[in-house]
């Protein structure tokens, strides 16, 4: 299913990404919000299409266009039992001070949702290393 929003034309490339942040509060009475605010905020999206059609936006006060996007795979770090590829997943940060460790921007950084849902596309072969003693595996995941 392809999924679309509205991008300002300076973002409306094929290749842009960007992470969607939800929408603002003047969007809310806006009649374009149900192609507009589609997308999972806090997930990385690259633009695949730009249509030839535009639509005033008066977030960005000037006209937007209609773009195809598809989220794009980031690396986590999940549960050893839930690294399967191909399974769908709800994970979101750990609660961990260690930012010394390697996989904490992954783990526990400011990056990463509270909470969202994501496909493991990869699993990477053995334990990704955990501070703390989890047991964990390191995923690509959409």
């Amino acid at each position: 299913m392809v999924e679309i929003t509205l991008l300002s034309h300076e973002q409306a490339k094929v290749g842009a990404e960007f992470v969607y942040m939800g929408g603002a509060p003047i969007c809310r009475t806006c009649a374009y919000r149900h192609a507009c605010l589609t997308l999972d905020p806090g997930r990385r999206y690259r633009v695949t299409k730009v249509r030839p059609i535009q639509h005033p936006c008066a977030l960005q006060e000037t006209a937007a266009n209609v773009v195809e996007v598809e989220a794009t795979p980031r690396v986590l770090v999940v549960e050893s039992m839930s690294a399967v590829a191909g399974s769908a997943i709800e994970t979101g940060r750990y609660p961990c001070n260690r930012i010394d460790c390697p996989n904490w921007q992954v783990c526990a950084g400011p990056s990463l949702p509270a909470k969202q849902r994501f496909q493991i596309r990869t699993v990477q072969p053995g334990p990704a290393e955990c501070l703390i003693g989890r047991k964990l595996k390191r995923v690509e995941a959409v």
